[in-house]
């Protein structure tokens, strides 16, 4: 008998394999995008998870490349490269609308999926949503870490959410700007909810204001939670998030 708790694993052209799990039920169904250096097992995915499935809604949840439990290495990974992850899970491991639920990083990625397949995404969920964020991370980066990138292709960056350092490489950096959503308006049209902490020290709040004012769609809702720092992964933050889904979900 499988192990409920092991991933499926879909090919990637390169020889890459992405892990993820998958849930059928009724559409529009859910797929959570992670952010950076996070994975599928984090609570907000999980908790989510457990919410969809229990009223029978369709989710999916998985690992970019150099994440989790997927193979390849964190290194070798840009926001093109995970966006076309996200694209290759929605089209080979869904069926129908879904709702894409993204957070920090995966909110970038989750706004670059609802532009490029429009016709699949019925709505987009942000929880601490953070484009474009290679910009400030350049921007924000200590000399000395500058100085890393520019000699040796990489910086390893202390995290205060983990003991492993973030390894912020030339490669990622490079390629932030081809995947940019706030230089101009965003063409997505589907129903959007952020959710966004005010005490987030890694996404200014003010930014969930800034994408409200760049998207297309006139149905947007912005809930700033005054006390909620960028994790957002408190119960009464999961229990904002349930919520925000199931509203969409029954939106479509």
């Amino acid at each position: 008998m499988t192990n409920s708790n092991t991933p499926s694993m879909l090919s990637r052209p390169d020889g890459q394999s992405l892990a993820f799990h998958h849930r059928a039920g009724e559409t529009p169904g859910v797929l959570f995008c992670s952010g950076f250096m996070s994975d599928m097992e984090g609570t907000k995915a999980v908790a989510l998870e457990n919410a969809m499935t229990g009223i029978g809604r369709g989710y999916t949840r998985f690992d970019y490349l150099g994440h989790g439990q997927s193979t390849g290495h964190f290194t070798d990974g840009t926001i093109s490269r995970w966006t076309d992850d996200a694209l290759a899970i929605l089209d080979e491991c869904t069926a129908g609308p879904q709702i894409i639920v993204g957070s920090s990083m995966g909110g970038w990625i989750g706004l670059r999926v609802a532009l490029l397949r429009p016709e699949r995404i019925a709505g987009f969920i942000g929880i601490a949503a953070a484009p474009d964020f290679t910009t400030r991370m350049w921007d924000d980066m200590p000399e000395e870490g500058k100085s890393d990138i520019l000699s040796k292709g990489f910086w390893e960056q202390p995290s205060e959410y983990s003991e492993e350092p973030y390894i912020i490489t030339k490669k990622l950096i490079d390629d932030g700007p081809r995947n940019f959503v706030m230089n101009g308006q965003i063409d997505v049209t589907c129903p959007v909810h952020l959710l966004q902490g005010m005490k987030d020290d890694s996404v200014p709040w003010k930014t969930a204001l800034q994408i409200q004012e760049s998207l297309e769609s006139e149905d947007v809702t912005v809930s700033l939670v005054k006390n909620g720092d960028h994790r957002l992964s408190e119960p009464d933050d999961i229990t904002r998030l349930v919520l925000a889904t199931e509203r969409l979900c029954a939106s479509v």
